[in-house]
């Protein structure tokens, strides 16, 4: 049995989801296949996830009515974000690195919301749109594509047939390795420990990119729930070893450690949440596209945790694609549409993605010569005022031009 849609969407991930209702409101029928189960679609788990949504990335989800069905109280305004290196916290902000927004564009660099919470959005949008079919609980067991048509075999015998397979099914796609495409996989060796921790001290909308040796420390703000204290969400990164320790440590010894880690900058640290843990690896496939077939999201570029913005490009991918879509000629696989798409998604992700990575690897290596290099490298850019604004013009995206 074959059945027949404009566009297959493999992956109900953000990107995905965002890419069927940009697609449906186009006037396509579309297909969204996800091996997990309604019930998990419908209400995701809390995942450790803070996303740094961009202002346009914030535009998008109030334009496509997204944005009204993530709770008010769960978005925390980031207004500062400050980077750090070496062991001791610095006496003054002279040895840090600090973007803030300009007052007259905006008191805000972006917002933090947990990943969870925009799943949850997304899937109830979806839901609502009538051009959209989900097949929840299947899985993709082959994938191909020919001049006319992408075709798709699901796990329960199901052909799927459309102009176009969309594949946002994670930075370890199945569908991207079917086809023949490759990818470069940066395995940095380590561990993240992601979870919610509640302190004393109010954070004051200030994220933290600690690169402490032999540890990285990232400590993004969570908005109040009302209880006493205030809560942020501390990204860990570690060593496996190290990260399997601390994931099985008891409660009270694992606040007392991170404290300690974090120097009690604001006071005792007390776990909210359940500790997820993620390998650290960023991929970038050697073509977004091929016969009948695009990657976005992380199937495309799967970035490095420290900018927090993997959702804001993988919304910015699909945005590409389906302006590549309305741009053609009625047919949304077409190769001309597709390569269209390819030359713009990889010119706006492979210098960050580059960059991230460099960025990354120079600071995560304790060598004493890397260690004098990055302090010296945080005091010259907190000091180059250009190179500040066009960092925060990114952070922010508010100005955006396709």
């Amino acid at each position: 049995m074959t059945e027949k849609y404009d566009v297959t969407v493999a992956g109900a991930g953000p990107a995905g989801l965002a890419c069927a209702l940009s697609l449906a409101k186009a006037g396509w029928r579309v297909a969204v296949i996800d091996p997990a189960p309604e019930t998990v679609l419908a209400s995701p788990s809390f995942d450790g996830r803070e996303i740094a949504l961009t202002h346009h990335s914030r535009d998008w989800l109030e334009q496509n009515a997204v944005w009204d069905r993530i709770p008010s109280g769960s978005v925390s305004p980031l207004i500062t974000a400050r980077i750090e290196t070496g062991q001791e916290a610095p006496a003054n902000n002279s040895a840090a690195l600090l973007f803030r927004a300009p007052q007259e564009k905006s008191d805000a660099l972006g917002y933090l919301v947990p990943n969870h919470l925009i799943r949850t959005a997304l899937y109830e949008t979806v839901r609502e749109e009538n051009r959209i079919t989900i097949l929840s609980g299947k899985g993709v067991v082959a994938s191909s594509g020919n001049r006319d048509e992408a075709i798709t075999l699901l796990d329960d015998g199901r052909l799927i047939s459309s102009s176009l397979l969309v594949a946002a099914d994670g930075r370890f796609s199945r569908i991207r390795q079917m086809r023949g495409i490759g990818a470069i996989v940066h395995d940095f060796g380590k561990e993240i420990l992601v979870c919610r921790m509640r302190h004393p001290e109010p954070h004051d909308g200030v994220a933290l990119q600690w690169f402490d040796e032999g540890q990285t420390i990232a400590l993004l703000p969570v908005a109040d729930d009302g209880l006493p204290g205030h809560l942020s969400s501390l990204v860990l990164t570690l060593d496996p070893e190290e990260i399997g320790i601390l994931k099985a440590m008891g409660k009270e010894a694992f606040d007392a450690d991170i404290t300690r880690r974090t120097q009690s900058r604001l006071g005792s640290m007390n776990l909210e949440s359940a500790r997820c843990t993620y390998p650290l690896k960023t991929v970038f496939a050697h073509r977004f596209e091929t016969t009948r077939l695009a990657l976005i999201g992380d199937a495309a570029v799967g970035m490095h945790p420290i900018t927090a913005h993997g959702f804001n490009l993988g919304l910015r991918g699909q945005e590409i694609l389906c302006e590549e879509i309305a741009r053609g000629e009625g047919d949304p696989g077409a190769a001309s549409v597709l390569r269209g798409f390819e030359k713009r998604h990889r010119r706006a992700t492979a210098p960050l993605f580059a960059a991230t990575n460099g960025i990354a690897s120079l600071y995560t290596h304790d060598a004493k010569p890397s260690l004098a290099l990055r302090k010296a490298g945080l005091a010259i850019a907190e000091k180059l005022t250009p190179l500040k604004s066009l960092v925060t013009g990114f952070l922010m995206d508010r100005d955006h031009a396709a």
